[in-house]
């Protein structure tokens, strides 16, 4: 009992050690590094050196085994560093273990014991395997390392753009979201970073081989010569220091060669879920063929006269078994293990699903809140290198409805339908198709703006964004089209501004709750009272998100969210209509909506109604009936709308932008009444106008001789 009590203590005392060195890693690392230094001008004792030369030799060996375990060359992207401070630790030993054996004739006990066991009694035959050492570390290792590791860099530099393109397209496509994209942004500059760090790190290496090969020429050298001096034979002092200096050569080049080969391990490993082993045996045993025919050859080889046979016939059975328990396999992913495969198994067994089915079921069920259907003829438009491609006018178009609207669309999904005409797209919401067009790739369409000078050849058409009359026409006509006073676009802007205003008409459907959430959390890192006020105590977001989707469809933008929550917050006590609550908040916002329909001057130019229409709309909505005022019927209110129709056309020649000024109290009535025939004019109330704006009355809607 006493055993295991000392057992338990010591458990927890090599876990508060493991804990210390972990906590303070950054000291024990300044601390090491500038030991290193020292050792490059500081006498160390033999007893010393024997510890950091056994240090050398098993830092050596971790790192080799740990770079064949490794996934991916990121799961270990200090190894470049490692390697400079590998380097400069053999290097700090060579001169202090040269200054032993020069000084004393004696180095350790770790450099003795090499020399006696590689030389032996014979000198040369111990230089001749240090030299050979040399040859492997410095000509094969450490320069096909080197190579690679130039190589890699180029193409993982060359590579990076189409990479960061690509994580771009997936994002617009709403394949990924945004973290995903920065993660895998993040991987592929580390990627880069680091194997352009390993192109360098290696010639570290290369020098370390060639200092390492002239200390040992300059360590025989100078012991010979010191030798001779101390009344030494020529061939005693040649004895001696040849022992220590090959000893020296090897504890130094042993470890620099495990180095070495894991460097070149990580450089050349190719990036797996699975270790260096695993990947290796499961490659090789997928061949049985392979092992078969080894097999019949190593029999053969072993029947020769002369060859001994038993080792080749032992290999042969060897490779017999390995083809007898992978003659079934067909690839190296039946080899590997998997995760919850037994689960997956019984699963399957039991009648019920399995993970993958399951995931690809439920990724049939999803439905993508925006997409772009395209024909195969405009694929090429996707994605260019000259960054206009559909991908980033649609990047870019996001980035505007954020900034002019408040409104933070969702990834549009691009994806081929061979269904479609060649030429033509579709845009669906949900699921379902809210909008059609059709373009022409290698043309250009010349939209007529009213003010042309002469006829252009080319296929007529329709814009499908604003119902212009246009014409397809080669792009070699673009300079033609323009000097008569054409508007020129190109395919991949009219399929985008299509969209633009498929999408901007859209904006109340495409607003969902998780939007109104997200938005919420955004305005309560910047007003913190006003939310806590509002949410949810008086409103909850299905009654924030039919405010916001009021707003939004009569244009009105809502990126001052902080002042529309103000609002609600003020008035949800006493008002519950959303409709009324919405007319709040465009009052609040009435500085927005001169902004938005006032010319350069400043000025917001306006139709006005006749009091007695006003008083005829008001009375009707309120019930009460006034005796002077019109009956409201349907051909009353269609006759109202042919005049406003009228009026509106005259009042906007010369390209003013002119809005219908009301009553506050008929505002909403009379906007359902316009929005139906004119769904692109604004209806605004007197209590919206800012009083700091000019309002310029255009005309005046009457019914005198209706």
């Amino acid at each position: 009992m006493s055993d295991s009590k000392t057992a338990s203590d010591a458990q927890p005392a090599i876990e508060r050690a493991g804990g210390l060195l972990m906590r303070y890693s950054d000291w024990v690392m300044g601390l090491g590094v500038l030991g290193l230094m020292v050792t490059l001008i500081t006498p160390v004792p033999p007893a010393v050196l024997d510890i950091l030369l056994a240090l050398n030799i098993t830092f050596s060996m971790l790192m080799l085994l740990v770079t064949m375990n490794v996934r991916q060359a990121l799961d270990l992207s200090t190894f470049p560093t490692i390697l400079l401070f590998a380097t400069l630790m053999r290097l700090g030993l060579n001169v202090a273990s040269t200054r032993l054996i020069l000084s004393g004739g004696e180095a350790g006990a770790v450099i003795s014991a090499f020399g006696r066991y590689v030389v032996g009694d014979d000198v040369t035959v111990g230089m001749v395997v240090f030299l050979i050492l040399v040859v492997i570390q410095f000509v094969v290792i450490t320069k096909g390392s080197g190579r690679i590791s130039e190589v890699a860099a180029r193409f993982v530099l060359d590579a990076m753009p189409g990479k960061q393109m690509a994580i771009d397209a997936d994002l617009n496509a709403g394949l990924i979201d945004a973290d995903s994209a920065r993660a895998r942004r993040e991987s592929v500059a580390s990627e880069a970073e680091f194997y352009g760090a390993m192109d360098g790190a290696s010639k570290f290496v290369r020098g370390d081989a060639i200092a390492g090969l002239i200390i040992t020429f300059m360590n025989l050298i100078g012991g010979i010569a010191i030798g001779a001096m101390a009344d030494l034979s020529l061939a005693e002092a040649g004895q001696r220091y040849s022992m220590l200096t090959i000893g020296d050569g090897l504890v130094s080049q042993i470890p620099a060669l495990l180095v070495s080969t894991a460097s070149a391990v990580v450089v050349t490993k190719a990036s797996s879920k699975q270790s260096l082993g695993l990947s290796v045996m499961a490659q090789v045993g997928s061949r049985p063929t392979a092992s078969l025919i080894g097999a019949g050859m190593m029999f053969v080889i072993g029947m020769l006269p002369g060859m001994p046979a038993a080792p080749f016939f032992i290999l042969a059975t060897m490779l017999v078994v390995l083809w007898r328990s992978t003659r079934h396999v067909e690839s190296p992913d039946q080899l590997l293990p998997s995760e919850g495969k037994p689960d997956s198994m019984a699963a399957e067994a039991e009648g019920e699903p399995a993970e993958d089915d399951t995931a690809v079921t439920k990724e049939l069920l999803q439905v993508d809140r925006l997409s772009l259907e395209i024909g195969y003829r405009l694929i090429p438009l996707v994605q260019d290198n000259q960054g206009t491609g559909i991908l980033d006018h649609i990047s870019q178009l996001r980035r505007r409805f954020a900034v002019d609207q408040g409104v933070l669309l969702p990834p549009v999904r691009i994806k081929d339908n061979i269904q479609l005409e060649p030429n033509a797209y579709r845009v669906l919401m949900g699921g379902q198709e809210i909008a059609r067009g059709e373009v022409r790739p290698g043309s250009c369409m010349a939209m007529d703006g009213g003010s042309v000078s002469g006829d252009v050849r080319g296929e007529k058409t329709e814009d499908p964004a604003f119902g212009l009359p246009a014409w397809w026409i080669p792009e070699g006509r673009r300079d033609e089209a323009e000097v008569l006073g054409y508007t020129v676009v190109d395919p991949t802007s009219v399929l985008v501004t299509h969209l633009s205003e498929v999408l901007k008409d859209s904006f109340p459907e495409i607003l969902n709750r998780d939007d109104v959430k997200e938005l919420v959390e955004n305005v309560r890192s910047q007003a913190p009272a006003v939310v806590e006020e509002l949410v949810p105590d008086k409103m909850g977001y299905g009654a924030i998100q039919r405010v916001l989707g009021n707003l939004l469809r009569e244009g009105v933008p809502i990126r001052n969210a902080p002042a529309i929550f103000e609002t609600l917050a003020d008035n949800a006590d006493s008002i519950k209509d959303t409709d009324a609550l919405t007319e709040l908040v465009r009052q609040r916002m009435g500085r927005v909506l001169c902004e938005q329909h006032a010319d350069r001057e400043g000025v917001v130019h306006a139709v006005t109604l006749d009091p007695m229409i006003e008083s005829t709309l008001a009375s009707s909505m309120s019930g009460h009936v006034d005796e002077n005022a019109t009956p409201v019927s349907p051909t009353y209110l269609k006759s109202l709308m042919e005049r406003v129709a009228e009026t509106l056309t005259l009042a906007s020649r010369g390209g003013k932008d002119v809005v219908v000024l009301v009553r506050s109290n008929v505002r909403r009535f009379f906007n359902e009444l316009v929005r139906a025939s004119l769904p692109k004019v604004a209806v605004l109330s007197y209590n919206e106008v800012v009083p700091a704006k000019g309002v310029e009355t255009a005309a005046i809607v009457t019914m005198e001789d209706s």
